[in-house]
C-alpha cells in the first residue's frame, strides 16, 4: 500500500526540482499501475533527509564569536531591560516612562530572538526574568557600558527628576557599550557572516545610535531646567 502523500515546505519543493535527474530513476520509471506511486515515499524521505542535512549544516555554520555576541548582548539588554522596570514607579516625567517602556519592549523581543538563535545551535542561552534578572549561563557577566551594582542601587533608590536624569545620564554610556559591542563583533574575522546575526547586530547598532542621540537631547534640556 503507498504511503500516503505529503506536503512539502517551499524550500524542499525547490529541492526536489533541484536534484531531479535528467532521466528519471529505476523508483520513478513508469511501471505496472501503482509502482510509480509507491515509489513516492522513499524518494520523498530522501530529499526530507537531504534537505534536513542542509538545514542542520546552516544552523552549524556560526562563528564562535557570534556565540559570544549574543550570550553577552542578552545580559546587556537584560539590564537596560532591569532599569526601564524601575520607570513606572519612580519616573516623574511622561517622557521617560515613554522612552523606558520602548527600550523595555524592543530590548525584551531581541533577548528572545537571541535566546532561540543560541538554543536551536545547542548553545547555552542566559534566562532573562520579565523584569530583566538574568540566572543561569552568563548571570555574572559584565559587558561594557554596563551599571555596577552601586550604578544599579542608586538608580533603583531615586525618584522623580532624580530618577529622570540618572536614567538618561547611565543609560546613553549602557547604549554606547552595546555600539561598541557591534563594532567588536564586525571587526572579527569571520564573524557576523549569517543573515540573522549580521541583520541583528545592525540593528542594534542603527537603533541605540539613533536613542543615544535623543537622549542626549533630552539630558541637554532636563539640565538647562527646560519644561518637559
Amino acid at each position: 500500500m503507498a504511503p500516503p502523500k505529503r506536503v512539502l515546505p517551499a524550500l524542499l519543493l525547490a529541492a526536489l526540482a533541484a536534484c531531479a535527474p535528467s532521466t528519471p530513476s529505476p523508483e520513478l520509471s513508469p511501471g505496472p499501475a501503482g509502482q510509480g506511486e509507491a515509489a513516492e515515499g522513499p524518494d520523498l524521505d530522501r530529499l526530507e533527509a537531504l534537505y534536513q542535512a542542509r538545514a542542520d549544516s546552516a544552523r552549524a555554520d556560526y562563528h564562535p564569536a557570534d556565540v559570544d555576541f549574543m550570550t553577552g548582548m542578552i545580559a546587556h539588554h537584560a539590564q537596560a531591560v532591569l532599569m526601564s522596570h524601575w520607570a513606572p514607579d519612580r519616573a516623574a516625567s511622561d517622557a521617560i516612562q515613554t522612552l523606558a517602556a520602548r527600550i523595555s519592549n524592543a530590548q525584551k523581543d531581541e533577548i528572545a530572538l537571541m535566546q532561540r538563535w543560541l538554543l536551536q545551535r545547542g548553545e547555552p542561552a542566559p534566562e532573562v526574568s520579565p523584569e530583566g534578572r538574568v540566572s543561569g549561563h552568563g548571570a555574572h557577566m559584565h559587558m561594557t557600558g554596563m551599571l555596577t551594582d552601586e550604578q544599579l542601587a542608586r538608580l533603583e533608590a531615586s525618584t522623580g527628576i532624580t530618577f529622570d536624569s540618572l536614567y538618561l545620564a547611565y543609560m546613553i554610556p549602557h547604549h554606547e557599550g552595546a555600539v561598541t559591542m557591534v563594532h567588536d563583533l564586525f571587526a572579527t574575522d569571520g564573524a557576523a557572516q549569517g543573515d540573522l546575526v549580521f541583520k541583528l547586530a545592525s540593528d542594534i547598532q542603527v537603533d541605540q545610535s539613533s536613542e543615544i542621540a535623543r537622549m542626549g537631547r533630552m539630558l541637554d534640556a532636563m539640565r538647562a531646567g527646560s519644561p518637559r
